[in-house]
């Protein structure tokens, strides 16, 4: 279904942006080392600005999924087809390989010349502009500015469709059915409010307000937090995979978990 097809695409890009930072930062706390090669940054950049910006198509295209099935139901096999869904999920593969080769492209482009020290635990656009003097980096805020306004847009999207299906929700005569479905959509969109609003914050906010602790706070609750939060709120509070999961003692025990 539509609804497993875009839960693998956003599991993939979960585990890409995980697997992109939190080995290499294993590393260097298990080593006792700060080094990454230049060639590693600009390689990490590229990978982590691919996956994150995946997940942001993907989802805008899930909330979509969701406000066809609940507003539209006679209508999602119509939306939602097979060919539909492959055309979403290519578009947003394709369109965020774009977007991360643009960003790395231009953003290794500039001269560093303030040092070669990132307050970051991983290679990350706000950083690496603060060691550059060229005045080029102002091309690399617009491409940002554009961005933000892009994961804005789509913000203002998923808001949009949730606030139909719940005006759809609040019409269900079984309290029971209202609850089962607030129970699954606000976690999605709790999640999706946390990791668009830090994520915006940490690529707007004013240098004035910077701070090393400020700044790896922000990071790890946009690039960490939701990445592990999305295969349980997106996949364990569903009852539909719940019952695809075979029936044996190791999954009994693994629910009472």
């Amino acid at each position: 279904t539509p609804m497993f097809f875009f839960l693998l695409n956003l599991a993939l890009a979960d585990l890409g942006s995980i697997c992109t930072t939190v080995p290499k930062a294993m590393h260097n706390s298990l080593w006792d080392t700060r080094n990454i090669s230049y060639a590693g940054c600009a390689a990490q950049l590229f990978f982590f600005v691919f996956f994150m910006s995946l997940e942001v198509s993907l989802l805008t295209i899930m909330s979509y999924d969701r406000y066809v099935s609940i507003c539209k139901p006679l209508h999602y096999g119509t939306l939602l087809g097979s060919r539909a869904c492959a055309h979403m999920a290519a578009a947003a593969w394709a369109s965020a390989f774009l977007y991360a080769l643009m960003h790395t492209a231009n953003t290794f482009s500039l001269p560093l010349c303030h040092g070669n020290a990132l307050g970051q635990f991983f290679c990350e656009i706000p950083q690496i502009l603060k060691l550059s003097c060229s005045k080029s980096y102002l091309r690399e805020l617009g491409l940002l500015a554009v961005s933000v306004s892009v994961a804005s847009s789509c913000f203002v999207f998923i808001v949009f469709s949730y606030v139909q299906i719940f005006r759809a929700v609040l019409r269900i005569p079984s309290e029971q059915g209202r609850h089962k479905a607030f129970s699954t959509c606000l976690p999605h969109l709790a999640v999706v409010s946390l990791f668009l609003s830090t994520a915006i914050f940490t690529y707007l906010k004013p240098p004035s307000i910077s701070s090393a602790s400020l700044d790896l706070a922000l990071s790890v609750l946009y690039s960490l937090v939701p990445p592990a939060l999305n295969p349980l709120i997106y996949s364990l509070k569903n009852q539909e995979l719940k019952e695809k999961v075979p029936d044996n003692e190791a999954f009994k025990g693994l629910n009472l978990l």
